[in-house]
């Protein structure tokens, strides 16, 4: 399935969790204060910026922020909360549509980058990011680090989310370095929903290179917006890449 099939209408209805998960003031608060704090004053352009769950307190915080999203369904979200005047929005994809203008901070958030399924396409994503970047401009990816220690041998598949009314499930193919996630939803009357989303995973190392293959140096990278230490058990990664300065 395309991108623009997978988050259609009912997706982004349901995207949306007020208060809670992505949502919850503990895991975007600290998002936005990072965010802001390296846009250093200037512009923001969010790749695939969704409903807006970023930009929108990002935009109330002071900052410009311009985003690129491929999905109608989730614009129109974006719309209900933002206009045009506000938070302008370049339909397209994130590797090859273009957003007017020069920016100091281009961000991508809870592992948008795995949406694209191949290398190539990833790595373009990286160079689409610099071109729209001023010199000493910074790319922030956000992103969780495969958790492939889980899989013992003949293992497809890991259950990684489980409370009542929901499972969540990942299975891997490791020879093309695939995942799709599998979200349940289920009632008392036994009806439940599944919704299904393709990745490419990607590890932190390989992440590098392709920063490299751009222009990028890596600046920082931590286990969370707050800035905890990034370790070997940690779940995931704030990556940080900076291009260089002009002399």
């Amino acid at each position: 399935m395309r991108q623009d099939e997978i988050w259609d209408e009912r997706a982004a209805r349901r995207y949306d969790t007020p208060g809670t998960g992505m949502f919850a003031p503990e895991v975007l608060g600290p998002a936005v204060d990072r965010l802001a704090a390296l846009a250093e004053g200037g512009r923001a352009l969010e790749f695939a910026i969704g409903t807006g769950r970023v930009a929108v307190p990002l935009a109330e915080r002071g900052v410009p922020v311009t985003g690129i999203e491929l999905s109608e369904a989730m614009l129109a979200q974006l719309r209900t909360k933002a206009d045009e005047s506000t938070i302008p929005v370049v339909a397209g994809d994130m590797a090859t549509a273009t957003a007017p203008g020069r920016y100091t901070l281009v961000y991508l958030v809870f592992n948008t980058i795995s949406n694209l399924l191949t290398q190539r396409e990833q790595v373009a994503c990286f160079r689409n990011a610099a071109r729209h970047l001023l010199p000493g401009g910074r790319f922030v990816v956000e992103l969780e680090v495969p958790e492939l220690r889980k899989l013992t041998p003949g293992q497809s598949a890991v259950v990684v989310g489980s409370r009542p009314g929901y499972i969540g499930l990942d299975t891997y193919d490791v020879l093309r370095q695939h995942l799709v996630s599998h979200h349940f939803r289920f009632d008392d009357t036994g009806t439940a929903e599944l919704f299904r989303s393709p990745h490419r995973y990607v590890w932190p190392a390989e992440l590098d290179l392709m920063g490299q293959l751009a222009g990028f140096d890596l600046e920082t990278r931590h286990a969370d917006w707050s800035g905890s230490e990034f370790g070997a058990e940690s779940p995931s990664h704030v990556s940080v890449y900076r291009l260089p300065r002009e002399n």
